[in-house]
């Protein structure tokens, strides 16, 4: 996919018809995907674990755009319970699921764990996306033409998988968790691909990172952790260097709704570092392409999660 010069919502294809779904989409990137595919006729599913918040921009999103289907579901990732409560409700009323974006997360924190013990970073940008995938799988795969885009980070760079510190117990620092849970994005994404492929369905798994975008996640762990200087020289960058949550979300909604993207593509800006620019297909480390790692944390995810991919053949069994 050759770089591109300019790539705005304005290039997003109609999607009439089609149903949505956006994790975090109270706010930052989440918000800006979620309005852009409901301006363009998608019926949208704002999944938010503040719901007061998703409120807000629920009206912002129909004030803007008042023929625009839109919905509020609550959706707390760091909880197994509040993301099968959340599969059941929207299995219960749509009967397909074009697009998921596992777009949700959070981001150097202070440790905490989720509801089910897991470390905060890896359950909510990790298992509770895979369990909410898992537990959506039969809605995608009624779909003509489903696609899943996680959302990941250049920093799944140097990350990587601790199998024998998966919680960082022994030891944690809050960007090599962080790390850890983008990589595995990446791993998860490229993995559901191949058993896709292998199952012969029609969805795709696509990636996606927003570069450098000025979003709430660069202050929440400073402000979380009381380092008020750290939370002002991070709005600082995000004012000097960032670019907007809207630029930062065309990564995703490229890798969403263009037409040339593939099972397996990986999209984030085209600019110097990937830090901003016109969306593309990027590059991501032989670690995140790893198949056998990818397939042993699948296995480790379905075991914490207690959700399964029984529909999905592994890649071992297309050969």
């Amino acid at each position: 996919m050759p770089a591109r010069r300019s790539w705005s919502a304005a290039d997003v294809p109609d999607q009439s018809g089609r149903v949505a779904i956006v994790t975090g989409a109270n706010s930052g990137l989440g918000f800006a995907t979620a309005s852009v595919l409901a301006s363009r006729g998608a019926h949208v599913i704002l999944a938010c674990r503040d719901t007061d918040r998703g409120k807000g921009a629920l009206d912002a999103i129909t004030a803007a755009h008042p023929s625009a289907g839109v919905e509020l579901q609550p959706l707390d990732l760091a909880s197994l319970a509040s993301v099968r409560a959340f599969a059941a409700a929207f299995a219960a009323q749509h009967e397909r699921l074009d697009l998921l974006c596992n777009n949700a997360g959070v981001m150097a924190l202070p440790p905490r764990r989720t509801a089910d013990g897991f470390e905060m970073q890896l359950g909510t940008n990790h298992l509770g996306h895979f369990a909410l995938t898992g537990l959506l799988l039969d809605r995608l795969l009624a779909a003509p033409a489903a696609r899943v885009v996680t959302v990941s980070s250049t920093l799944h760079r140097p990350g990587r998988i601790h199998w024998d510190d998966l919680h960082l117990e022994r030891s944690y620092r809050k960007w090599i968790a962080y790390a850890q849970s983008k990589l595995a994005n990446l791993l998860f994404a490229h993995e559901l691909d191949r058993r896709l492929r292998a199952s012969g369905a029609r969805a795709i798994s696509a990636a996606a990172h927003p570069g450098y975008a000025a979003t709430n996640l660069q202050t929440a762990g400073p402000r979380m952790a009381g380092a008020r200087l750290f939370e002002r020289l991070s709005l600082l960058g995000n004012r000097v260097f960032a670019q907007t949550a809207d630029a930062g979300a065309l990564p995703t909604l490229y890798a969403a709704t263009a037409p040339d993207v593939q099972g397996g593509d990986y999209i984030g800006p085209g600019g110097f570092g990937e830090m901003r620019g016109a969306p593309r297909k990027v590059g991501c480390t032989a670690r995140a392409r790893n198949a056998a790692d990818a397939a042993r944390l699948w296995q480790l995810s379905e075991s914490l999660t207690g959700v399964r991919f029984d529909a999905l053949a592994g890649p071992d069994q297309a050969r």
